[in-house]
Parts: structure tokens; sequence; C-alpha cells
């Protein structure tokens, strides 16, 4: 086929599309154990699970002929590079991770990596979040990553201190509550 009835992005390689989205130049992939855990349990599914059936999905596809027009085989094709896709991104983010147990934190009067800190908004309204790592986050269950602007603000700050927090609205005041770790 003649290259001028190709698109430039048909012939873009996927390895770009896995690479995991990058932390700010100097900062490190931290975790909690639990979230490594996660994180690890999914590689393992992936691995032991879903591609095998996938691969044999596709090689009983392959089996029965005209591959072009087969749903199951290009289906199944797509599939298995989602999946190593994210086979990939989770070896690489897995590989560069640095586990911290917020449980060894000794100074507890502080806010830092894996604090549940509750805080108030100058409107008054109370808010709890969990600071996490950067694939940890969760804004339904309150878990914020420790580089959003909220965590950076919050880091080393104690109950009762007054913090100022960029938003898209502009500077605000939140004033800490409370700092809690899991036992």
């Amino acid at each position: 086929m003649s290259k001028a009835f190709t698109r430039e992005n048909d012939t873009q390689d996927d390895d770009d599309l896995d690479d995991p989205a990058p932390l700010p130049q100097g900062f490190k992939n931290y975790m909690t154990p639990p979230g490594f855990q996660r994180m690890q349990e999914e590689l393992r599914h992936l691995l032991r699970v879903e591609r095998p059936k996938v691969v044999e999905v596709v090689s009983w596809a392959a089996g029965n002929g005209d591959r072009s027009e087969n749903g199951d085989y290009l289906y199944g094709k797509k599939r298995l590079r989602e999946i190593d896709r994210r086979i990939r991104f989770l070896n690489k983010r897995l590989e560069s991770a640095v586990v911290v147990n917020p449980q060894d934190q000794k100074n507890r009067e502080q806010i830092f990596f894996g604090a549940t800190v509750t805080y108030a908004r100058e409107d008054g309204a109370e808010n709890t979040i969990t600071i996490v790592g950067a694939d940890e986050v969760d804004p339904d269950r309150g878990h914020v990553s420790w580089i959003s602007p909220m965590a950076r603000a919050l880091l080393k700050a104690r109950e009762g201190d007054l913090v100022d927090v960029r938003t898209p609205a502009g500077l605000e005041q939140v004033e800490v509550l409370e700092i809690r770790y899991a036992d």
C-alpha cells in the first residue's frame, strides 16, 4: 500500500501510549502498602487470568479462517494490546514505587504522606482527605495525590494551622482540624 493513503497516526507506536503519567521532576513515586498491593493484584490478575483467556479466544478465532472479517479475532487482538499496554504500565509503576507505610510515621502531630486530614474551608465546610500516591487517587473516597496543590499545601502543617492553598478560583485559606494516621 502506498504511504499516500495512510494516516500518520496509523504508524504510531503503541508503546508511546503506555508510558506512565510523568511525576514532576525530582519527585518519587510514593505509594501506600494497600495501593502497592492493589497494583500487584491487578498485574497478577491480568497475567494469570485475563491474558490467557484472550489468547485462547484469539487462537481459536485465528483457526477459523479469514481473520479480516472475524470479529472475535479482531476484538481479541485489540483487547490483547490493551492488556499488554496495561501490564507494561503496571510494571513500570511498580518498579519505580517507593512504598511508605503511614503507620511507621513517628511525628503524628504533622501532616505527612498517608495522613488523613480534616480541614475547614473559609465558608465553614469541612472536608476530609487522605494523602496517597499518584496512582492511588480516588476523589470519591477522598484520596488525593501527595503532589496535588491541596496536599502540598497541607504537608508539614499541624492541627490548628491556617494554610494557604492555591485553587483555580484563587488563594484560599483552610484550617487544619484533625490529623490521623491509620493504625
